[in-house]
């Protein structure tokens, strides 16, 4: 039962999209009058408005059956940006060339992104934030499921743009936008040209694969000037070690042995040349190092306070200067995930990537991340800590952490309705919608 509901969404999705991209506005007037008079007109006894719906579709029929006379012969090239921003539209510009025999007059060109319809598997598992709510048959049936995982996997429907008249060869250069609904990859499939018919009632399609991507960073909210605090710590090792596993450390030269020096830092071929032991220094190093902590344990899945509380993350990533120390990311994906930027390593931007395609992680998953930060805590020199809620284990975390010496900074995304009981006085909560007011109060 669940696949034939399945397969009628897909078909009922199919045929959307394609009266979507064939039908022109006078066209959708003819289709809305014709299906009103095949619903008025099924008694052909007492009515004739079955003449007015066969009249009417007879002209979509006729049209539908010109278009292909009228599918232009064109090539284009389009230069897309590696990064939008979720929420925020961007341009890009496309070249389109008219490889026909005649002048193309009266076209448009349109993005086509990928296909969004998810598969069986992904539709049958998914939940949409909130679906609870919903009674049982909306919650059996799944179709607001179905939209909302449509809706979230592709950007907003892009706007065609008119071309200019285009004689035989000749080349025009024009700008397309596209706007993510959400962050994350946008894939796009290529373009679509199109051409209405004599009628002005359908379209003719040209489409030409251009497969291309865009990932959509996670907005960002204006911060206050912050100052973090914390002292440098000792990093064993240095750099090298603060983002690897094992006992590397920091090479700065070579120089004499010296009684006590271990075997395995020789210098074998300075050694050889010297003819006198020659062993490698290397030096530990003191610097700042800050740790960003994202909670993804969610029994609500990716709702608007998940995707606030990584906009949240994504700020500090933004906002925190890391030329002269290290900030640490951490979060659950599957397991515990470190990145780590500054001082040689990640940059700003592919930090925020990395928050791009951050998922929801389950509801007991927090406990995990918990025992990774506080395993580590003696390299840090401060926490920024970003919370879906406050309950009994986050809020051991966060006191274990102060106990050791560390400066704290929680803040905890979640609706009103979620937070039994309180946060203390000091943790700084933001609602969704209201999470740019609520960071204005950081200091």
């Amino acid at each position: 039962m669940k696949r034939l509901v399945y397969l009628g969404l897909r078909l009922i999705s199919s045929l959307q999209q394609f009266l979507r991209e064939r039908l022109t506005p006078a066209g959708w007037v003819v289709f809305t009058a014709a299906a009103s008079a095949a619903a008025v007109g099924v008694d052909t006894s007492r009515t004739m408005s079955y003449q007015v719906f066969a009249f009417l579709a007879a002209l979509l029929a006729v049209a539908f059956a010109a278009t292909s006379l009228f599918r232009p012969s064109v090539s284009v090239r389009r230069d897309l940006p590696r990064y939008a921003t979720a929420g925020e539209a961007f341009e890009y510009s496309v070249l389109v060339e008219n490889r026909g025999t005649r002048t193309l007059a009266g076209a448009a060109v349109i993005e086509a992104p990928r296909d969004p319809r998810p598969s069986y598997a992904e539709w049958i598992v998914a939940r949409e934030p909130g679906e609870e709510k919903r009674n049982w048959f909306d919650r059996n049936q799944g179709y607001f499921r179905w939209r909302w995982l449509i809706e979230r996997r592709s950007p907003a429907r892009p706007r065609e743009r008119p071309l200019d008249p285009l004689a035989p060869g000749a080349r025009a250069a024009l700008k397309l936008s596209l706007k993510p609904r959400r962050r994350g990859r946008v894939a796009l499939a290529g373009l679509v040209i199109t051409r209405s018919d004599v009628l002005g009632l359908a379209r003719g399609l040209r489409r030409i694969p251009a497969p291309g991507t865009v990932i959509a960073l996670p907005r960002r909210y204006r911060l206050p000037q912050i100052a973090l605090p914390g002292r440098r710590r000792f990093q064993q090792g240095g750099v090298t070690l603060a983002t690897s596993v094992g006992d590397s450390e920091e090479f700065i030269g070579l120089r004499e042995y010296r009684p006590g020096d271990p075997l395995q830092r020789v210098h074998w071929k300075s050694t050889a040349r010297a003819r006198a032991p020659i062993v490698k220094e290397y030096q530990d190093e003191f610097f700042e190092r800050h740790a960003l902590i994202l909670d993804t344990s969610s029994a609500r899945g990716e709702d608007d306070a998940f995707e606030e509380a990584v906009a949240v993350a994504a700020s500090f990533v933004y906002a925190i200067d890391t030329r002269e120390c290290l900030l640490d990311l951490l979060f659950v994906g599957g397991e515990v995930r470190t990145y780590t930027a500054g001082r040689g390593q990640l940059h700003m931007e592919h930090m925020l990537e990395v928050l791009a395609g951050v998922r929801a992680s389950a509801a007991g998953e927090f406990e995990r991340l918990s025992r990774a930060v506080l395993a580590q805590r003696r390299a840090l020199s401060s926490c920024i800590t970003v919370l879906l809620g406050w309950d009994a284990p986050r809020r051991d975390f966060v006191q274990a952490l102060a106990a050791s010496g560390l400066e704290v900074r929680v803040l905890v995304v979640a609706p009103p309705d979620a937070l039994s009981p309180a946060p203390p006085a000091n943790v700084v909560v933001l609602h969704p919608g209201e999470v740019e007011a609520g960071l204005a109060r950081l200091r």
